[in-house]
């Protein structure tokens, strides 16, 4: 049994979602990117077909996370316990962000890397530096939420 939180569970979770990219690239010859995922589902236009697939993605993964919750609580210390207009707020910081660079951590940082993109490899380095700041700054500096 693999302890959640582990270096074996990290590596177990990179590994699954090394494999969900690459079947949607074998498969949907697309890359994965969970904000364009998001914003082709709103998008108009989007053919009904496609959104539906969008939203069961989309859901599969909300699912997912709530599945691990249940089953797994300490895989995710803290995360359903903290202020939910703080989690909101971040939560659309970060989709902000994700549309303003053009891709998020899925599509930058799990396939671009892949790639070898150098858009992806500036995008993941700006986004990893710019979260060690805010966690620096939030616990250091600030003295941490809750």
């Amino acid at each position: 049994m693999i302890e959640p939180g582990s270096i074996p569970a990290a590596l177990a979770g990179g590994a699954v979602i090394g494999l969900a990219a690459a079947l949607m690239l074998a498969v949907n010859g697309r890359i994965l990117g969970v904000s364009g995922i998001a914003a082709g589902m709103i998008a108009a236009g989007t053919p009904t077909t496609e959104r539906a697939l969008r939203a069961v993605f989309l859901l599969g993964m909300l699912a997912g996370g709530l599945a691990i919750g249940r089953v797994f609580p300490q895989a995710l210390p803290g995360a359903l316990t903290s202020n939910h207009l703080l989690l909101v707020v971040a939560g659309l910081a970060v989709g902000f962000g994700t549309r303003l660079g053009g891709g998020c951590t899925s599509g930058h940082g799990v396939c671009g890397m892949a790639r070898l993109s150098p858009r992806s490899l500036v995008a993941t380095g700006v986004f990893m530096a710019a979260g060690f700041a805010t966690v620096f700054v939030i616990r250091h500096v600030l003295g941490g939420l809750s």
